[in-house]
């Protein structure tokens, strides 16, 4: 029976058309999956699916998403990334070290917020920071403003990133990310601007990366930040990100909001952050720009 199968031309590209012909006639395609984004049961007989195909150095994994959550793409991670949610799919490994609220004193369960403090990736050099410098940390939350709560990302990095090239103690992080099209944040309690080419990567229910567009402003997003277990985000958090499809992702300088066991006090620190000056934003939505 045909599939009500969304095959995107890069996704076809990359597995042929022969391949994406039979998924659509039914042939290699599920009628039933649990999607890649909300983890909820989808049917592919009976509603809108996207194609997502996860593409690492080595493998290459056709996983299936509601069309309402994420559209259809080609996602480029990490071989070891690729791996971890094969293993996660299979039920042969967990979410890992610093994944999940029960891990860390910045992940209180009692409000939700998760952080993976550990995670990095070496930033592409067409963002401008410097390689060895650029360790993030992302926290995740809901957070309050103008009276809804929205779902979002805190990045700060570990400690003070510099241009390539240059020397001292300076600080370049927020003038390089507004140079991206980050705004600054004088007041949480607006939402801030989209961000065109900019993704988060949810897949499989877990925050696996935030991803920016490829060299040139074109070809397939490449990852930014991308967590070195996939990241378990609250259930909470889960469902306004597949409401809103979209996520709030704030970024401060190193110390700026620190490690913050409840929701409220991550919001307290970045008001405070934004009146110093020291906060940018945007809206991202889910992978698929």
């Amino acid at each position: 029976m045909p599939r009500m199968l969304d095959v995107s031309d890069d996704v076809r590209a990359e597995i042929g058309d022969e391949e994406a012909d039979r998924l659509i006639a039914g042939e290699n395609a599920p009628g039933s999956y649990d999607c890649t984004s909300c983890r909820t049961p989808g049917d592919t007989e009976q509603e809108r699916t996207s194609t997502v195909l996860f593409v690492g150095e080595e493998t290459a994994v056709l996983a299936f998403a509601h069309a309402s959550c994420i559209p259809s793409q080609v996602v480029t991670v990490s071989e070891e990334q690729l791996q971890g949610a094969v293993r996660s799919i299979t039920g042969e490994a967990g979410a890992g070290p610093g994944a999940g609220p029960s891990t860390g004193p910045s992940a209180g369960p009692s409000f939700g917020a998760a952080q993976d403090p550990a995670s990095a990736l070496p930033v592409p050099d067409d963002l401008g920071l410097e390689p060895r410098q650029a360790v993030i940390g992302v926290t995740s939350g809901l957070v309050l403003v103008g009276g809804e709560l929205y779902p979002a990302l805190v990045v700060e990095p570990t400690g003070p990133i510099a241009r390539p090239g240059t020397e001292g103690p300076g600080d370049e992080f927020l003038p390089l990310l507004i140079e991206q099209g980050f705004m600054p944040v004088h007041d949480v309690e607006k939402v801030p601007p989209p961000l065109a080419g900019w993704s988060v990567l949810l897949a499989m229910g877990q925050l696996h990366a935030i991803l920016m567009p490829g060299t040139g402003g074109g070809g397939q997003p490449t990852a930014w930040w991308q967590a070195h277990q996939p990241m378990i985000v609250t259930e909470g958090w889960r469902t306004a990100v597949n409401r809103s499809s979209k996520v709030l992702v704030f970024a401060a300088p190193v110390g700026a909001i620190g490690q913050q066991p409840r929701e409220d006090l991550l919001r307290d620190a970045l008001d405070k952050a934004a009146a110093r000056g020291e906060l940018v934003a945007a809206v991202m939505p889910l992978a698929g720009t």
